[in-house]
């Protein structure tokens, strides 16, 4: 496979051809993520190619199940040995993200009869490849395992990274392990399916990236808020959008190429202080605290508008870069203040959960204008009254916008 040739060539960093993005990290781990269409239609030869003739359990939630399972069965019926695959689905949310998931997944591997050369491969959303992306780091020490990625926040966050996870201990992804998958297929048709609170949830983390990375993206962002809810066609390409591409096609391969190189250089996270993590120092809490009652890309949002307001009561970034991060968000259909978790008892927990999480620096990720973004690494350097005023910001915002 590709990322093979690139190991051997020694090519590292990531790069971009029309089928995809392989990525060749420093310490030698390479994996490609491939961009299809018809990723299921049995004249694609690309699954079965990346499966070459092992036994396969794959694991699929029961929404994806219902829309997509009889055209994954007929995929492996056209395309596999019979009797070398079965499917099973899994129960999915972040209350079944859970170590006792991914026992019922080795488990079902292992009445399967899934043996160390077999290949787990899961499809669906980003919390269907975190749990079977852990049990394929445990199973037998380890065996391969396949993402199709059938959300937006899977095509450009989960499904172009190593990390998979769980939920523990009143802690969100306490367990995890760095296991790259074997092949990583998005085919942006899936997205048509989804519901809008779902895209809505994928584009908070777009924004993130155009935040911290890429202003041209950013403001194609704030000219087609409404991206992805019209179907991947339907918006005519912008002077920022590739030649001959969809606004759409614009968005998702800048937000996944972006990811991939920022994740490069740091793949196993030896720099505990990461772009990538803004709008994810916040989140954890308000996401555990509020009972999951936000969605991961609406608890990022939240973070996302509280650390805009940060930065510019630090002095680190201008008003009309907060206001410009705060309206794209509401825009979008993004939650950014949640009455119930925003609290400056609950956030200051937050700040310390990430403080020893990431070796007692505490990393915040803010923005320093549009596609740019610094750290704040002490504790001490954001006082408590800083962050009440920030809270007030938003609280008063809630209250012009509802009233």
């Amino acid at each position: 496979m590709a990322g093979q040739v690139l190991a051997e060539a020694g090519a590292a960093g990531v790069h971009e051809d029309a089928g995809g993005f392989d990525l060749l990290a420093p310490d030698g781990t390479g994996y490609r993520v491939d961009v299809t269409g018809g990723v299921f239609h049995p004249d694609n030869p690309l699954l079965a190619e990346y499966v070459a003739g092992r036994r396969v359990v794959a694991y699929i939630g029961p929404t994806v199940d219902r829309i997509y399972g009889k055209r994954l069965r007929d995929y492996l019926t056209a395309r596999l040995e019979p009797g070398s695959w079965s499917v099973h689905t899994i129960a999915t949310g972040e209350h079944h993200k859970s170590l006792t998931s991914v026992e019922q997944v080795c488990a079902t591997a292992k009445a399967a009869g899934l043996d160390r050369h077999g290949v787990m491969l899961a499809v669906g959303g980003g919390i269907v490849a975190d749990i079977v992306g852990f049990a394929a780091s445990m199973y037998a020490r380890g065996i391969r395992y396949i993402k199709v990625n059938t959300s937006l926040v899977g095509q450009v966050d989960v499904g172009v990274g190593v990390k998979t996870g769980v939920n523990a201990l009143h802690t969100k992804n306490m367990f995890g392990a760095y296991h790259p998958a074997h092949a990583s297929l998005n085919d942006p048709a899936l997205l048509d399916t989804l519901p809008a609170r779902e895209i809505r949830c994928g584009l908070a983390e777009i924004v993130k990236m155009a935040v911290i990375l890429d202003g041209d993206l950013f403001r194609t962002l704030e000219r087609h808020p409404d991206a992805f809810r019209r179907g991947p066609s339907s918006a005519a390409a912008s002077g920022t959008a590739a030649s001959g591409g969809d606004v759409e096609t614009y968005i998702i391969r800048t937000a996944m190429r972006l990811m991939m190189e920022e994740l490069c250089p740091n793949l196993r996270e030896h720099e505990l202080a990461r772009l990538v993590d803004f709008g994810h120092t916040f989140s954890p809490v308000i996401e555990t605290a509020g009972g999951h009652r936000l969605a991961h890309g609406e608890a990022v949002a939240v973070d996302m508008a509280l650390s805009a307001h940060l930065a510019r009561l630090l002095g680190l970034a201008d008003e009309e870069t907060c206001e410009r991060i705060v309206t794209l968000l509401e825009r979008i259909g993004l939650p950014v203040y949640d009455p119930a978790t925003c609290t400056p008892e609950l956030m200051t927990q937050a700040l310390r959960a990430s403080w020893q999480r990431r070796g007692r620096k505490l990393h915040l990720v803010v923005p320093t204008a549009l596609g740019k973004a610094a750290f704040v690494d002490e504790l001490e350097h954001l006082p408590t009254e800083t962050l009440r005023a920030a809270l007030d910001a938003l609280a008063d915002r809630a209250v012009r916008r509802d009233g």
